[in-house]
């Protein structure tokens, strides 16, 4: 018993050395301040050494290399260190007894250090972590998680197990940081209905606070990740960026900028905040990579001046810039149309030693940059034409191959080879419906521009083209999910889809009628407005989809199905419900709403004939229209000339059709400048009209051609009839305006153009209607023109609208036909 009891005192005195000299050895580790002392330690230690050291020190060389700057870390010292090798030699031979954070704090530490992906160590890590899976914290799931998608595990099995393990405990996370982390680790591995559970979850922990700046970031690009724009987080996002505005550099609003721009999202107010933080730091960005940034973001929004400041810069620094800035250049100058010859040599020059760094979609985008900003460097164009023919060549990815194609049309005419058409009919089989949209845009083009020139070369397009037209026949014809086939239509466009596949597509959209939901209603509305086609089925079903959804409908959604019934003229049967309803929603959510957004939806709605009291009277209010002034400022030339046309024409809508809002004409000045500006109109079809006008009246000055009217609607013709139906003499009711090219102005408004025209004289309008004022394939008045119709007649005017399709129709294929259809339709003759 004795000696027992002397056995015992022996091991317990020892193990308590041992715990006394191994928590000094930590404490050791710890308080370094440097890896040569981390690693002093290691080399001195290597026998007592616990897997609980080990993952200290480990962990604490990243903590020491975080500590300093970029440039200044030293990662490639310390993984070549020999002390590092052993740690990681006993790491990999203790993990199985380490503990479950440990393992991944070690994974995140060696990966932060720059050790390659798939080490031993690594490997081992990731296993060991993966057998751990479902007991791990959210902490250490969340930087598991990470570590796989860093390693670009993003498709693999441990990946799918970390999104299943998220996917059944999903209500209790509470941490919108581990959320956020897991959101972008997992978004390749889940389904829409997880998606849709992952936004709801994010849209609860999201708060609008300024420490959730970073989480606001990842959400973003957790969006970009699954090609989603979802409004809700978005604006949240926006609203988070525009309160912690001291955290906006250059790096940060590049990024935001970047991926608002891929996903389709805009903000004026952020436009206006990046624009001014960014232009009083101008001069703090000197080096390469942080101007390509400072380029990319402000040179779209300056002013001429600071534009003109940074297009200097860029010449300068231009021989600096690596192959990734060079393409950031040249995408901002495609982005802003600015073709400045100096810049775009300097850029051509440079982009010499660059070529062979690009990857084929960087050579595809460069490509297309250079031929939209005109480059007439024909020797750079023929060494893309020979690197992307080299891509042609080995390119086993339809998409890949498709896109060489699209751009080497683009190129400056050259000698189709016949390896190129091949190629190309190789991958038709496999090819989307974007795929085969590019093909057939070349193929076209060569055969046109007779740059194919083997033998036969003609009739082998012809047969490649017919079987192009059955691939993409095929494709819609086994379309059995319209969520799928509207995700591939979102990119097609062009003149093949329009004239082979466009019936088709609407008659398969047809036959998945059941299928459309207020989650999809958006994309066939937006496709439907692209074609511009009337397909009255799918129209009513949109209508009662959105109605019976309307509060799972975000507003942005509903104006842009709006933007379809009124662009199309279209009433569904439910007319009233329709509009009543998505007023509602709209007219309670303004707030989701930037200023020209409200523009835009105010002209919608008005070319729809509704005029919402709340809405009319916020935009026409001082305050708003000094800050929709401010914002136009920093919008895209395209959309600012877009925004002020419409506010135009609802100035133009209000006045005529809502007195009782006394809303004034604040457009005269806008309109003048806009018809000084404009090119003649007197065509040769106005011109052989006015003559057959002048043989039916009786005189030239009967008829006037080219008129203005009050508010600054254009007419072809204008004549006035008396009671008895004799033509009364126009010349005094017009004032020709020479520096107008001709173009005559009546001056009178409603109330005096009366007065001016003798008891019972009538006062017509003759339009002449080409195809853009009807629905694609149909004779369906659209929106635009029915609503000058209704404002002419407003004015005092018998309208008379002729489609080109009569006009131009065989029974009118005569002389005299035309001067009696004329005729009737003139003095109302049925």
């Amino acid at each position: 018993m004795l000696c027992l009891r002397q056995v015992c005192l022996f091991m317990l005195r020892h193990y308590q050395a041992r715990t006394l000299s191994s928590d000094l050895l930590l404490s050791q580790i710890n308080s370094c301040t440097h890896e040569d002392e981390v690693f002093s330690l290691v080399g001195r230690n290597k026998a007592r050494l616990s897997e609980k050291h080990v993952g200290i020190a480990l962990n604490l060389l990243w903590q020491l290399q975080k500590k300093r700057p970029l440039l200044l870390r030293t990662s490639d010292y310390v993984r070549n260190h020999s002390q590092f090798l052993t740690l990681c030699i006993l790491a990999e031979k203790t993990v199985e007894h380490m503990e479950d954070e440990t393992i991944v704090d070690i994974l995140y530490s060696i990966l932060r250090l720059n050790v390659e992906d798939h080490s031993s160590l690594a490997e081992v890590l990731v296993t060991e972590a993966w057998k751990r899976l479902e007991r791990l914290s959210w902490p250490a799931l969340s930087k598991f998680a990470l570590c796989l998608y860093k390693q670009h595990r993003r498709f693999s099995p441990v990946m799918g197990k970390v999104a299943q393990v998220v996917d059944m405990k999903l209500d209790s996370i509470q941490d919108i940081r581990i959320l956020s982390v897991l959101m972008i680790s997992i978004s390749d591995v889940i389904s829409q209905s997880f998606r849709d559970r992952l936004l709801q979850k994010a849209g609860q922990l999201l708060e609008e606070k300024e420490f959730h700046f970073n989480y606001a970031k990842r959400i973003l690009q957790f969006l970009q990740n699954v090609k989603l724009r979802y409004h809700p987080l978005l604006e949240r996002c926006n609203k988070i960026f525009l309160k912690d505005t001291s955290r906006l550099d250059v790096h940060s609003i590049s990024l935001i900028f970047g991926l608002y721009e891929q996903l389709g999202f805009d903000s004026a107010e952020f436009r206006l905040v990046a624009k001014q933080l960014l232009s009083e730091a101008i001069d703090d960005y000197y080096d390469p990579e942080t101007f390509a940034k400072l380029f990319f973001t402000l040179a779209p929004l300056a002013g001429s001046t600071v534009r003109e400041r940074l297009l200097v810069s860029a010449v300068c620094m231009a021989e600096e810039f690596s192959c990734h800035q060079v393409l950031v250049i040249l995408k901002t100058m495609q982005k802003m149309k600015c073709r400045d010859s100096h810049l775009l040599k300097k850029m051509t020059s440079v982009l010499h030693k660059h070529l062979d760094s690009y990857h084929v979609l960087q050579l595809v985008k460069l490509t297309q940059y250079l031929v939209v900003l005109r480059c007439h460097n024909l020797e750079l164009f023929a060494k893309l034409k020979m690197l992307l023919f080299g891509f042609l060549k080995s390119s086993v990815v339809p998409a890949d191959t498709a896109a060489i194609i699209r751009v080497l049309a683009m190129l400056p005419p050259f000698q189709v080879e016949e390896i190129i058409i091949n190629k190309a009919a190789a991958v038709l089989p496999q090819c989307r419906l974007h795929h085969l949209n590019c093909i057939a845009t070349a193929l076209v083009k060569w055969n046109h521009c007779d740059q194919l020139h083997w033998q036969n070369s003609s009739e082998l397009c012809v047969k490649l083209l017919q079987k192009l037209n059955d691939c993409g026949f095929q494709r819609l014809q086994k379309a059995n999910n319209l969520n799928l086939l509207l995700e591939e239509l979102t990119h097609v466009n062009g003149e093949w889809f329009e004239e082979v596949m466009n019936e088709e597509t609407m008659a398969m959209c047809q036959r998945l009628i059941d299928q459309i939901t207020w989650a999809n209603v958006l994309q066939l509305s937006s496709f439907l407005m692209k074609t511009n086609h009337y397909c009255p089925s799918l129209l009513d079903r949109i209508a009662s989809v959105t109605v019976e959804n309307i509060d799972k409908i975000h507003p942005f959604e509903i104006y842009s199905i709006l933007f379809l019934f009124s662009a199309l003229n279209y009433n569904p049967p439910a007319n009233e419900e329709f509009f009543e309803s998505c007023i509602q929603h709209l007219t309670s959510n303004l707030s989701c709403f930037e200023t020209h957004h409200l523009v835009l939806l105010g002209h919608v709605l008005a070319v729809a004939g509704y005029f919402p009291p709340v809405l009319i009277m916020k935009i026409f209010n001082v305050f708003f229209l000094s800050k929709l002034d401010a914002q136009l400022e920093v919008l895209p030339n395209t959309l600012k000339q877009r925004v002020r046309l419409h506010l135009m024409k609802l100035n133009r809508a209000v006045c005529l059709e809502c007195p009782e809002f006394h809303i004034p004409w604040f457009h005269e000045h806008y309109c003048q400048h806009i018809f000084h500006n404009s090119r003649s109109r007197i065509n040769p079809l106005r011109q052989h009209v006015h003559r057959m006008l002048t043989e039916i009246l009786g005189g030239s000055h009967y008829a006037r051609i080219s008129v203005l009217t009050p508010y600054y609607y254009e007419i072809d013709f204008e004549c006035v009839l008396d009671e008895n139906k004799k033509p009364f003499s126009c010349m005094a009711q017009n004032i020709p305006l020479d520096d107008m090219k001709r173009i005559h102005l009546r001056h009178d408004i409603k109330d005096e153009g009366r007065k001016a025209l003798p008891p019972g004289a009538q006062r017509i309008a003759l339009e002449f209607l080409d195809s853009k004022a009807f629905s694609k394939h149909s004779h369906h008045l659209k929106g635009e023109p029915a609503v000058k119709k209704r404002h002419l007649e407003m004015l005092g005017y018998r309208v008379v609208q002729i489609p080109h399709f009569e006009w131009n129709s065989m029974v009118l294929s005569t002389k005299g036909e035309q001067l009696e259809y004329l005729r009737r339709h003139l003095y109302g003759i049925q």
